[in-house]
């Protein structure tokens, strides 16, 4: 299946290095071999390709070399730089990688100016059904049933998805984890990780985890800052800007693995949605350099609603999740108040009819996620 980011690719390699990174198994490499180039593929985690990396003796007529897992090599921004430096392209650089590839450096060896850079997500409804002809509403099945990350996601197997997703973070936290961070107490990170799959959608308090693995809280929130770096959750935080009334301030987790998530069917909708809307978010991000930001809204009379999305500052949509409850969420109209520039809506899964109310929208959630596109 054609991913979502291969035709944005083609015109930045023939410029810059490009960096691609994303969860382990996302689609990475695949992506990156597809490329319709003659290249050259060397993964740092082979002995025999690491030689050929660290004495430059790959094949320079290649019109794309493809640099896999090159962030496990010390001083590797230092390294990409002078070959860019000395060498220019062609060949196309692509570098790829399944922890986050923190490019930018205040100071000394920058590769400010060199690079464009991209984060690849799991399957989306809006990515399935552009580029396959699985019916809406089975892809929606199979992210909340499977996730979306290919392998279980195309394989269509309860048994199978489960079977992927304990090698998959296995190979996470016992490989990945201990090449970039020196961490002891793997088996607390792992239990960590249990918890917070019964939390989604709601706020995650560090003291309560840090009482539940006792360890402290800022070891609870340097475990999550990893958890972050390797693609396995990503953070919500509240939005603060133009609200007369004060907010609440915390912090919520989703995965971007659906699968991985416990709880009921509401629970997987949201991650669901909430997977949607960063991979949307940080494509428009990378492909076109506006700032974007995934928010929820939550004040101290404790009105919520469970999505505000922000492009260059600013509110663009506020949406409110439900999987059948057809009656329009109060706190959607008093934000909508104070944000009009937003639009405001309301997906329900299972939505019987389309509804309009003091302009506050409800959609079909197949239907909305199908159509995303926040650059509008």
């Amino acid at each position: 299946m054609k991913r979502y980011l291969e035709d944005a690719l083609y015109p930045d390699l023939k410029e810059k290095i490009v960096f691609l990174s994303g969860p382990r198994q996302v689609g990475k490499t695949t992506l990156a071999r597809s490329l319709i180039f003659t290249q050259t593929y060397l993964n740092f985690d082979s002995l025999k390709d690491r030689r050929i990396i660290k004495n430059e003796e790959w094949n320079r007529d290649a019109e794309l070399v493809i640099f896999d897992e090159l962030h496990k090599m010390k001083k590797w921004k230092s390294w990409i730089k002078g070959i860019y430096d000395t060498e220019g392209i062609p060949p196309a650089l692509l570098v790829t990688g399944s922890a986050r590839l923190d490019i930018y450096k205040k100071g000394g060896d920058s590769l400010a100016g060199r690079y464009f850079s991209y984060r690849l997500h799991p399957f989306s409804v809006k990515e399935v059904c552009a580029f396959s002809d699985i019916p809406p509403d089975e892809v929606v099945r199979r992210l909340m049933l499977y996730g979306g990350f290919p392998e279980p996601f195309l394989k269509n197997s309860e048994v199978f998805a489960k079977r992927w997703r304990k090698s998959h973070l296995e190979t996470i936290i016992r490989e990945d984890l201990l090449d970039l961070e020196k961490v002891r107490d793997i088996k607390s990170i792992e239990l960590l990780i249990d918890l917070l799959r019964t939390r989604v959608g709601s706020v995650v308090s560090y003291q309560s985890l840090a009482e539940d693995l006792h360890v402290s809280s800022p070891t609870i929130k340097h475990w999550l800052q990893i958890l972050e770096n390797l693609y396995i959750i990503f953070p919500v935080r509240t939005y603060h800007k133009n609200i007369t009334r004060s907010i609440l301030k915390g912090t919520k987790y989703y995965f971007y693995d659906t699968g991985a998530v416990e709880g009921d069917d509401g629970a997987k909708l949201e991650n669901l949605t909430a997977c949607a809307f960063i991979k949307e978010l940080q494509y428009l991000e990378d492909s076109t350099g506006s700032r974007c930001a995934l928010h929820y809204l939550r004040d101290k009379e404790k009105r919520e609603v469970d999505f505000l999305i922000s492009v260059d500052n600013t509110p663009r949509y506020i949406v409110e999740i439900k999987l059948s409850d057809e009656s329009f969420s109060p706190a959607l109209f008093h934000f909508s108040k104070r944000l009009p520039a937003a639009k405001t809506v309301q997906i329900v899964l299972h939505l019987r009819k389309q509804k309009t109310k003091n302009n506050v929208n409800m959609f079909p959630a197949t239907e909305f996620l199908k159509n995303l596109n926040f650059s509008l």
